[in-house]
C-alpha cells in the first residue's frame, strides 16, 4: 500500500517483540577471533563447532523464539549448503558478514573457505537473469557489477550476529545471503518474473552440494562409520565434522 520501494529499508524487518532477526544470532566471530590472536585456535579453542556462549542460552537473553527455533533446526539436521533470501539490492552476498575490525562499517573481512563462498555466490549470480542482464541497473547507489554481482557481505556493510556467520561457525552449513531484486517489496503481478528469474539459480546453487571431497570415514577394523570425525585440511583454518 505504501508502495514498493518507498516505504523504506526498515520496514518489515522487525518481529512483533521488536527484534531484528538478521542480526539476532549469537556472534561467534568475536570470540573466534580473539583466541586467533591469542594463538589458542585450533589447539584450545575450536575453528570449527564454536559452541553458543552462555549469555546468548539465558532466559532473559534477547533472543526471539524464531531464531531459538532456526538453531535447534540446524543443530538437529546437519545441513551443508544453504542460501537466505532478502530483497532490496541485486547482489549475492558470502561470509563473514562482520568485520574483524570492530569499529569499522566497512572491511574485507575473508572466511578460511573464501574460495569456496566465492564460488558459490558466483554460480547464483551468473545464472540470476536479472543480475546478468546487459540491460542491468543500478538498484541505488552501490555499482556490484564491478565485482561481478558478487561481494563479502563485511565489505558491505558489517552485519553482527548474521545467520550466515553463525551456521559457519557453529555448524558444517556454507551460507550465503541473496539479495534478490531491486524492489523489496514486489507487487503480486511480478512474483512470475521474479521466479523465472531465480529459477535457474536455485537450481544450480542447490546442485553445489556435489562439489568437493565426500564419503564415509569408517573404521579401519570394523568398517562402521565414525560419528564427528573430524576433518582438517592442509591450510585451510576450518574443519568440519561427519
Amino acid at each position: 500500500r505504501q508502495g514498493s520501494e518507498l516505504s523504506g529499508w526498515a520496514m518489515g524487518r522487525w518481529t512483533y517483540e521488536g527484534i531484528d532477526l538478521n542480526h539476532n544470532f549469537a556472534d561467534l566471530n568475536t570470540a573466534l577471533w580473539d583466541a586467533e590472536d591469542n594463538d589458542l585456535v585450533p589447539h584450545e579453542f575450536p575453528n570449527h563447532y564454536i559452541p553458543i556462549p552462555e549469555y546468548y542460552t539465558f532466559a532473559n537473553a534477547t533472543v526471539a523464539p524464531e531464531t531459538r527455533a532456526v538453531i535447534d533446526w540446524m543443530q538437529r539436521y546437519p545441513f551443508v549448503l544453504s542460501a537466505n533470501l532478502h530483497g532490496g539490492e541485486l547482489v549475492v552476498t558470502y561470509p563473514f558478514d562482520m568485520t574483524r575490525t570492530y569499529w569499522k562499517a566497512q572491511e574485507l573481512t575473508p572466511t578460511a573457505d573464501d574460495g569456496v563462498f566465492r564460488w558459490l555466490a558466483t554460480v547464483y549470480a551468473t545464472s540470476n537473469l536479472a543480475m546478468a542482464s546487459e540491460e542491468r541497473r543500478l538498484c541505488h547507489y552501490d555499482d556490484f557489477t564491478r565485482f561481478g554481482n558478487i561481494i563479502n557481505g563485511a565489505n558491505w556493510h558489517t552485519v553482527p550476529g548474521s545467520m550466515n556467520d553463525f551456521s559457519y561457525l557453529h555448524t558444517n552449513c556454507f551460507e550465503i545471503t541473496v539479495e534478490l531484486s531491486c524492489d523489496k517489496f514486489p507487487h503480486a503481478s511480478e512474483l512470475p518474473a521474479e521466479w523465472e528469474n531465480n529459477r535457474e539459480s536455485l537450481l544450480l546453487y542447490m546442485e553445489q552440494v556435489h562439489r568437493g571431497i565426500k564419503g564415509v570415514v569408517r573404521d579401519r577394523d570394523t568398517e562402521q562409520g565414525i560419528a564427528n570425525a573430524i576433518i582438517s585440511v592442509d591450510g585451510i583454518n576450518h574443519d568440519v565434522r561427519t
